[in-house]
């Protein structure tokens, strides 16, 4: 289902910065890998961030299977993600017009638990393998106590919306002649170099940079 479809997920205001478009919702998903989780429990309005990743047409999160986050998403309450890209500043010639471009997604639903530790398995591997590309095959992999210890929640990506800010600097008629630098102040994530532990006990670096395109640092 592309972004969009529904009635709470469709924007009212700023319609224009709206993309129907399902390769932008997975890209944003995929780069940030962090999700707000939003709820309502007992002790009301809650918003907490978590790693989560995408494989298909679905998120998944985890967590240790006490955890009093995990066992209210267990039992299907309704909630919302958001998932943020900061990319620049604006900077206009008047104070009111600064602002900022971004890239942002919001997916409402219910989660589900991924049931089997095999099956756990799998989705928590490719979530290694998107952070750090051959990883699962260096690392020791998770045996069945800690596959039982960790939950894993599924929430399908049905009811979703992306909104993308890049408009440039909007100033007033009246303010272009003013002496004033405008333009745009980019804001990068840049990941690496690598800082091993002090015991740790592999000469050469691995490479994880193939994750990374346009952000790996060089």
């Amino acid at each position: 289902m592309e972004p969009g479809a529904t009635n709470r997920t469709t924007l009212k205001k700023a319609a224009h910065k709206a993309v129907e478009d399902s390769a932008a919702l997975h890209a944003i998903i995929d780069e940030v890998k962090i999700a707000h989780v939003a709820f309502s429990d007992h002790r009301g309005p809650t918003v907490i961030p978590m790693l989560a990743w995408r494989v298909g047409d679905s998120v998944y999160i985890h967590g240790a299977r006490n955890s009093q986050l995990i066992r209210h998403l267990k039992k299907g309450e309704p909630c919302c993600l958001t998932f943020t890209i900061f990319d620049a500043w604006v900077l206009a010639r008047s104070a009111f017009h600064h602002s900022a471009h971004y890239r942002c997604a919001m997916v409402f639903g219910q989660f589900e638990t991924v049931e089997g530790n095999a099956t756990k398995f799998e989705v928590l591997d490719a979530f290694l393998e998107q952070i750090a590309p051959g990883r699962g095959a260096e690392a020791r992999p998770s045996n069945e106590k800690e596959l039982t210890a960790t939950e894993v929640l599924r929430i399908p990506l049905t009811e979703t919306s992306v909104k993308i800010g890049r408009h440039g600097v909007n100033d007033d008629k009246e303010d272009m002649d003013l002496p004033v630098w405008a333009g745009i102040m980019p804001f990068r994530t840049v990941v690496g170099p690598l800082e091993p532990t002090a015991d740790n006990q592999v000469e050469n670096a691995p490479d994880y940079s193939a994750a990374y395109p346009g952000r790996w640092y060089e």
